[in-house]
Order: C-alpha cells, then structure tokens, then sequence
C-alpha cells in the first residue's frame, strides 16, 4: 500500500491494532478519506400492511412475452441538478460505459433512479456498448422465458418434487415483514427463478440462504418498474405492473442472482467449503486486529462458525434491513470479488465494532447477541461507516497476508 495521507489522516490507525476515530467521514477507494454525504436518509423500508391476494396466470402463460425498455427511458431527458445524479446521468448516457468510473461512482452509492440498469452494468448482465443493449435484454429474456414455459409446460406434478416442495416452503419465509415478498406474484416469480437456477445448476442445487440473495435483485427490479416509487412498492401496490414489467423483472433478476452466484458458488457446493475458508479468513483477521476479543470468543468456547455461517451464507441479509443491504451491494458490486472477499472486511468491521460489549458478556450473551445483533436500525449513515471500516481493513491486510499469521 502506498505510503500517502492514508497514515497521516489515521494516525490511531496501525498494522497491530485498529482503533477507527471519525469526525463524520467515511473512508472510500478514490481519497482514502472522503466525506460521505450526511443529507442522506434511510431508504424507506415495507411495512407490514396486509395484502390482497391477485390473480396469477399458469407459469406456462406467465412469460409469453417480453417488453423491452431502454434502461434510461424512465429517466428526465433534463441533466439533474444534483451534482452525483448529473454524474450518474453523464457515465450512463455514453455511447461505451467506462466500467472504472462507473465503479468509482457507485462506490459510495447509487441514487435510486440510476440503480437497476447500473448494477446490470456492473455485473456484467448488460453489455457497456449501448447499441448492443437492447438486443442482449430482449436475447436473455427470451431464453429464461423459454426455459420456464418449457419446464413448467406439464404442470407441477413434472418437477423434481423433493426440489420445487423445499423452495415453496421457504419462498413465504423470505423477508417475512416486507408485502412485497409475501404479495403472491411476486412469490411466484421467487418460486420459478429458484428452481430455474437450481435446475441449471446440478452441482450446488438449491440451498437455503440463495433466497435471501435473490431478494434486492427483485425490490430494486420492481422499483424501477414503478419509476422509483416506493410508496406503491411498500403498500404492494403492483396490480399497475403489468404481465410483460414483471416477466421482465423476473427474468433479470434471474440472470443477476447468477451472475451473483458464479463468483461464490463454491459457497453452495456439498459441504459448502467457500464458506468453511472464508470463516477461517474471518477468524485469523479478527485474531490479528483484535488478539483480546478473540482470545476471549474462545475462552468463552464461541466457535466462529456458530454466528459467521449465517453472516457469510445469507451475505448478512438477516442481520441488516433490505434497504441496508441494497445501499451495501451499491459498494459490492463496486468492488473487486466484492461478494466473495471484502464482504469478509465487512463481517470483520462488524464484529470489531461490538468489542467491547462482546468481552463483557459471557458465552449465552454472546451468542443472543450476535444472532440478532442491533443493526436492524441502521441507517445509511450507520452502513457507510461499517463499509468504510471494512475498507480501511482491506487496504492493511488484503495485500499484506502475512499480517494474518501471528508472529
């Protein structure tokens, strides 16, 4: 790491030890340090409003046809004024996306109405030439489309029981407190994409968690369908989302959990050893940075197995709200192998952030807590500090594996 005003800006900041000091900034990949935006607000979370069940046509109806928007077409014609949605609206409207800046400004957050088309950019589902776009949507539509008609041409009774019976048990139990996930549309799209992927990926098959990640992929599909409303998506208003908006929705949000799920998929493998490496990562980095909370997790006979399973498999979907989560994947997707490693920084930055409630409390207490840790009421500041923890983490150890040996 370059020897430049990162020290000088943290001068509490050394190799053996961390103790972060803010004075409201955030440190980012562009400065090292950098003033987030303190106008921010948390983006509005579902409530738990009581739904009305709609009508659902037959899976073998359901993708007839495909509409083919252009990503931008929601958008004002006008440049924005705020100077990061003028940004946005300038990197987007290239003839060829320039990927770099694309991700440098994603990294500190994504305004809504730039979000859906930019995370398929990111990811890699839609092409950075603009002319080949549109035909690259309407291609991958069209296969996932074709696929679901033919697999669900003969009706439930055709599919691997075992299978589809284990996704229609935890599809109602996907983020439970928000109506759009329990709106019967919108489940049934979870149920055909889970199989789909399952279906095309024999080696891992279905495994609970993938559920979980398959969740911001479809809010922040459905959001841009509903022109950034959230009110409409928070009352699970979407009888004005019509057949193709949805098939459109699911089919791209089919194509995101696996691209997702490629750069992590030995994480759902038998015996899920992704996951097993990456908690031993967790552990030797927690050791290294914080020798006295871990020398007292394992006085206490706290394996990290026991919390960090959860925190890796389902990418802390159950810690955090979904709002958090999508503010989060902004920087993810942002980041090199964001999903496979700097998301271990962040578990890291995490668990150093409770250190001194965790040393106080004993084995019980340690357990209660960090199954259901008090993040569920951070707002996006609270987030950005954590992602700006785990980057300062990243910039000492990812480069420098030694670090992560004890002497």
């Amino acid at each position: 790491m370059e020897s430049s005003g990162f020290w000088r800006r943290t001068p509490a900041f050394t190799p053996s030890k961390i103790h972060v000091e803010y004075s409201g900034q955030a440190i980012t990949p562009d400065t090292a340090v950098r003033g987030l935006s303190s106008q921010r607000t948390p983006s509005p979370e579902p409530t738990s409003r009581p739904l009305t069940a709609t009508s659902q046509s037959p899976p073998s109806d359901h993708l007839s046809s495909l509409s083919i928007q252009s990503p931008l077409s929601a958008q004002s014609p006008h440049k924005p004024a705020d100077p990061t949605h003028e940004k946005f609206h300038m990197a987007l409207g290239a003839a060829t996306i320039d990927l770099a800046l694309l991700q440098k400004l994603s990294w500190t957050g994504i305004p809504r109405e730039y979000r859906a088309i930019t995370w398929q950019l990111l990811m890699g589902y839609l092409p950075l030439a603009s002319t080949r776009r549109a035909g690259t949507l309407q291609r991958k539509r069209k296969e996932y489309g074709d696929w679901v008609r033919q697999t669900f041409a003969r009706g439930e009774d055709a599919l691997d029981r075992v299978l589809w019976r284990q996704i229609q048990v935890d599809v109602p139990r996907t983020s439970p407190g928000s109506p759009v996930f329990q709106n019967p549309r919108v489940q049934r799209c979870l149920e055909r994409i889970l199989y789909a992927w399952a279906a095309r990926h024999p080696a891992s098959g279905y495994v609970q968690g993938i559920n979980d990640l398959l969740t911001p992929f479809v809010y922040v599909f459905l959001e841009a369908e509903c022109n950034g409303d959230t009110a409409a998506l928070d009352r699970a208003d979407l009888d004005a989302i019509d057949d193709a908006q949805m098939d459109g929705v699911e089919a791209d949000s089919f194509w995101s959990l696996s691209k997702l799920l490629d750069g992590i998929q030995d994480n759902y493998t038998h015996a899920q050893p992704g996951i097993q490496r990456q908690i031993v990562k967790l552990k030797d980095l927690v050791t290294r940075v914080d020798h006295t909370l871990a020398a007292h997790l394992q006085s206490e006979g706290v394996e990290f197995v026991q919390f960090a399973f959860r925190w890796i498999n389902c990418l802390l979907m159950r810690e955090l709200r979904l709002a958090s989560i999508i503010r989060m994947w902004d920087t993810y997707l942002a980041e090199p192998n964001g999903f496979a490693m700097f998301h271990i920084y962040v578990c890291a930055a995490m668990l150093l952030k409770w250190s001194a409630q965790l040393r106080a409390m004993d084995f019980q207490q340690i357990m209660l807590f960090l199954q259901q840790p008090p993040a569920l009421q951070w707002a996006t500041e609270d987030v950005e500090l954590l992602l700006s923890e785990a980057y300062m983490l990243k910039c000492l150890y990812h480069d420098a594996p030694r670090h992560l040996h004890k002497n």
